[in-house]
């Protein structure tokens, strides 16, 4: 990896996911009950923690969690140490740490900033593996169960004239930095619905069927603020896996300064001046979540000035 490229929350993980692994159930077997294998337990999308962060189970406590998982799934070696991930979800909250020997479970999000970047790239990776293997349990075009293979990366149908092979799926969604066409340099930020008064952020979008990325910033801006936008320039990417995103940032300069808010997904949005993003800051308010790229878009047009 380049030494200069920047890494954004839930990115740089260190495993070597080890592909071809995955079609090799005898080798996952014997990894499974290998002394040295890692095994990280969740419950219901939350990691299972102890004093020091999420757990890491070796042997007598990680072959007691597999045992008792409803889904067990290879994440990918971690130098010779296998590691796989297991869901606890099945049990009560209670069981599950037991079980584990932990303290807690968390949500990873809590837990970004206390945790190396790669830690905590590997917790969002399991809890999104596991995640889609609750809610793909059933082949979606003929109803039949579906089975998991692959080390946990594929579901096959078990309808005997379909067989269809289910694949985790990813939901492309773009996240944008608005700039002004004109002096004084202003960016566009905007308050969503649900969001409290006075809590605004950059805008987003899920990708559509048939869409560049960059048809969809221009469709979204278009759409929920009424801000038509050229320039559009990619500015990085970031795994979001929950439950499936992948968020790609852009940043893009108005046509107009006029703003026409569509009143559902965007209750207001309006302008701002570096010297008002840093007075809110000042004030205490985030800019952004902590990690998300919407945080470091935000940082990186206010480090311009």
């Amino acid at each position: 990896m380049n030494t200069a490229e920047r890494v954004l929350a839930y990115g740089g993980g260190w495993l070597d996911r080890a592909g071809e692994l995955r079609t090799d159930p005898a080798r996952l077997s014997a990894l499974l009950t290998d002394a040295t294998t890692v095994v990280l337990p969740l419950w219901r999308d939350r990691c299972l923690v102890d004093g020091n962060g999420p757990v890491r189970l070796t042997a007598e406590r990680a072959s007691l969690v597999r045992s008792a998982a409803g889904e067990t799934v290879f994440l990918g070696l971690d130098g010779d140490a296998a590691v796989f991930a297991a869901d606890l979800s099945a049990l009560s909250e209670q069981s599950a740490v037991e079980m584990a020997g932990v303290a807690r479970a968390v949500d990873v999000r809590a837990l970004v900033g206390r945790l190396e970047p790669g830690e905590a790239a590997v917790q969002a990776y399991a809890r999104g593996l596991l995640h889609w293997h609750r809610q793909q349990r059933y082949c979606g075009a003929c109803g039949a169960p579906a089975v998991a293979g692959g080390g946990g990366h594929v579901r096959t149908c078990t309808g005997g004239e379909c067989g269809r092979l289910l694949f985790p799926r990813i939901e492309p969604a773009i996240i944008v930095l608005v700039e002004a066409p004109d002096r004084p340099e202003r960016c566009l930020l905007a308050r969503h619905a649900g969001a409290p008064e006075g809590s605004y952020s950059t805008l987003a979008g899920f990708v559509e069927v048939g869409e560049s990325l960059e048809d969809a910033v221009r469709r979204e801006m278009a759409e929920e603020a009424g801000v038509p936008v050229t320039d559009v320039t990619y500015q990085g990417s970031q795994g979001w896996p929950f439950p499936a995103g992948l968020m790609v940032g852009f940043r893009a300069t108005a046509m107009s300064e006029e703003i026409r808010v569509d009143g559902v997904e965007l209750l207001e949005a309006r302008w701002f001046t570096r010297a008002e993003l840093r007075e809110r800051v000042a004030e205490g308010r985030p800019l952004g979540r902590v990690d998300s790229i919407d945080h470091q878009l935000l940082h990186d047009w206010l480090a311009e000035d």
